[in-house]
This record gives structure tokens, sequence and C-alpha cells, in this order.
């Protein structure tokens, strides 16, 4: 565990790092994969690729968790965070005492990684920064498609489960359609993962409005729009992982999604 100050940001948090079996046994530089929501997802993306890499013949990989800041809930530090914008209508409440409710900071957040966290890992371990991978799930898939609408080459592959395209009446769609209208291009790999049971109940009307969205439906509608612009250099690819809800399908999303950019050591 390594401790990293966010300068611009004034505050503190923890870098999660498990290194490969045979790290110490090699000279060689290894993917890195960069997750968020540590607390929660590291010993998940820790193990499942520790797994890969030695019953599924796998090429090993460093990971990397990133926490929440010190001193802060993971509710707190994530809606903040993660969030590309503070939702023009919203009942949310504080779990931290004396601390009004803090959005929209996904911006400054993506520069203290590809500034901070960045160098802190390249400074300390074997690394090929030619192939770095970006795991969100939910708000932490906000932040991914944040820093992929801005800096696409921050990363080279990234894995985007369950996105909360509903946040903000969907300004993630606003953000891509913004984008098309600059740009010619997007150099990206992109995976997309969502559990088959993330849609509205029967009956119920598709809305952006409030977090009860059909995310099943905005996820197939938010890839067909990035695909309708023909960006020569994007690869994206959509499953959908049936009989799984919100809850249980990172496990899934991880794996899959990284075999569709990591090699087969076999």
């Amino acid at each position: 565990m390594r401790s990293v100050r966010a300068q611009a940001l004034n505050r503190d948090y923890q870098l999660y790092v498990a290194l490969p079996d045979s790290y110490r046994k090699t000279s060689k530089s290894y993917p890195v994969l960069y997750v968020v929501d540590a607390d929660y997802s590291f010993p998940i993306v820790r193990n499942i690729a520790s797994r890969l890499s030695k019953h599924a013949g796998m090429e090993e990989m460093i990971v990397v968790g990133l926490s929440y800041a010190k001193g802060e809930s993971g509710a707190y530090s994530r809606r903040r965070d993660y969030t590309p914008t503070a939702p023009r209508n919203h009942s949310y409440n504080s779990d931290m005492p004396g601390k009004k409710p803090a959005f929209g900071e996904a911006a400054a957040y993506a520069k203290f990684i590809s500034n901070e966290v960045f160098s802190n890992i390249n400074r300390h371990y074997r690394v090929d920064v030619n192939r770095k991978i970006f795991i969100g799930h939910s708000y932490g898939s906000l932040l991914g498609l944040q820093i992929l609408f801005t800096e696409p080459r921050t990363f080279n592959h990234y894995i985007l489960g369950s996105p909360s395209l509903w946040y903000d009446a969907g300004v993630m769609f606003d953000r891509e359609r913004a984008f098309a209208k600059s740009h010619h291009d997007l150099p990206a790999s992109v995976f997309f993962g969502i559990g088959g049971l993330e849609r509205l109940p029967p009956g119920e009307k598709r809305s952006r409005l409030t977090e009860d969205a059909d995310m099943v439906e905005d996820l197939q509608e938010f890839d067909k729009v990035l695909n309708s612009n023909r960006f020569p250099s994007l690869k994206t690819r959509v499953r959908v992982f049936q009989d799984e809800d919100h809850a249980s399908v990172f496990p899934l999303v991880l794996t899959h999604g990284l075999r569709s950019f990591l090699k087969s050591s076999k």
C-alpha cells in the first residue's frame, strides 16, 4: 500500500498494489490494471487476475487499486470524484457530518490519476506504459467515460461495467454529442458489460430523470450512438450478462473485459 497526495485536490489517497508471482524472478515489464472503488474492487480484481494467469493462461499483470479519499466515506468520496457534473436536480444527503454533498470533480480526479498516480507507479514498478487498463463500475464507469471524452489515450483499454448513464439526466449522452461534433476519431478500446437484470420492472416508463433507469437500454443506445460516428480507431463491445444484477455482475465484466484485451501466455 502506498500513500499519494493529490496536490491540486488537497486530499490524500492510498494505492493498493498487487504484483504478479513472477515479478521478482524476471526483469520484464507488466501491463497494469487501474481499478477505482478499490475498497471493494481491489481484492476481486487481484484474485481474478491471479487466477486467470495461473489457470486460464492469461499473461500476468500488476493491479493498482485507487482508494477513496482518506477520512471520507466511500459514498461521499466517489460521488464527488467519479461524477462529471453536479446533478441539476437532486435530493442526495451527505453521510459526512458537517459537509454538504459534493459532486462533479471527475475532471480534476482524472488529472490526479494521469499525473500523481501514474508517476508514482511508474517510478516504483516495472510497468508497460503502453498497456494501461482502466476498470470501473457504476459511478466508476462515469469516471472512465469522462477520461474517454477528454484524454482517451490516458488508457489503452477501458473496462466499464454498468455505467450510470442516467446520471444528471443523461449528461454523458450530451458529452458524446459534443465530442462527436469536434472530433473525427476516438482512439480507444472499450469493453462494456452489464447485468441483464438492470432493467425497469414491466410496465414502468423509461426515463433518465431518476436512478430507476433501464440501464441495459441506456447502454445499448449509448454504444449504438458511439459507433454511429464511425470513428476509425474506436473499438467497442457490449456484453449483457443474463441473470446478473448491478451488485453481482462486476466479476463477469472484469473477466470478459480482460480477455478482450490481454494476451494468453500459452
